[in-house]
């Protein structure tokens, strides 16, 4: 069982269990109705549907209205930040230009959203 993990809350948890999947190397280990669980060796990220109560209320943009204002941004280490960056726009999100990537503690880094509009960080070990 993996030590930490996150839940993200969804409007539409197949497609963003996949962007996790496909992007970040996760591999979905469970699935019901309601949630996908998705996990690494250290990591388990919970997508959960958003009640329909509230879900309804929700409306998906596309491109989606990136969700700045809120107090969490999950990071997730990535290969190749280029490749990433190509693989994000086909499964619907999106990570910024190279131009706005930036090194600290042996890693380059760069912020993006997912399909939903929820802020996300990709990691790429420097040599």
């Amino acid at each position: 069982m993996p030590q930490s993990g996150a839940v993200i809350f969804a409007k539409d948890i197949r497609r963003l269990a996949d962007f996790y999947e496909q992007l970040c190397g996760l591999a979905e280990v469970h699935a019901e109705g309601d949630h996908i669980v998705l996990e690494s060796g250290a990591v388990q990220i919970v997508v959960h549907a958003i009640p329909p109560r509230i879900s309804k209320a929700i409306t998906i943009t596309q491109p989606p209205a990136v969700r700045e204002q809120v107090p969490i941004k999950l990071f997730f280490a990535v290969s190749d930040l280029a490749i990433a960056r190509l693989r994000a726009a086909e499964l619907g999100g999106h990570v910024a230009p190279a131009a706005k990537e930036w090194e600290a503690r042996g890693f380059r880094a760069c912020d993006g959203h997912d399909p939903e509009g929820n802020v996300i960080q990709l990691r790429q070990r420097l040599a």
